[in-house]
């Protein structure tokens, strides 16, 4: 693989992890924020954000973990986060609240774990 492609699969890894992070505290930021001082509810838990989420966390694994794969041959970090990438799916179909906030953010670690097995193999 070229140094260039090498160069940009391991910056959007690391944009990857540290997407996932900050999805994850705006999750539970959101829903402690809301639950317990009742602000923000529409802006937080909008559901843009959370499509916007999905889609950018999409692209980012879509080329990092792919072209990873294509060099290692190792199929393990595109498996735990596609699985990430649908439990952060499957939340969009679910009320706000909890049950959202737990699936969102098992599937953001889930691709910041593909994302650091994807690392591992550079």
């Amino acid at each position: 693989m070229a140094s260039g492609t090498s160069s940009l699969r391991l910056r959007l890894d690391r944009l990857g992890v540290l997407l996932s992070a900050l999805c994850a505290v705006h999750c539970v930021a959101g829903v402690i924020i809301v639950a317990v001082l009742g602000l923000g509810g529409g802006l937080l838990l909008s559901p843009e954000i959370h499509r916007f989420g999905l889609v950018l966390a999409t692209i980012i694994a879509a080329l990092a973990i792919g072209l990873g794969t294509m060099h290692h041959r190792r199929r393990g970090p595109l498996f735990v986060a596609t699985t990430g990438l649908g439990c952060m799916a499957f939340a969009l179909f679910v009320g706000h609240g909890v049950e959202e906030a737990v699936l969102t953010v098992a599937g953001v670690f889930l691709v910041a774990v593909g994302h650091m097995l994807n690392l591992r193999k550079a």
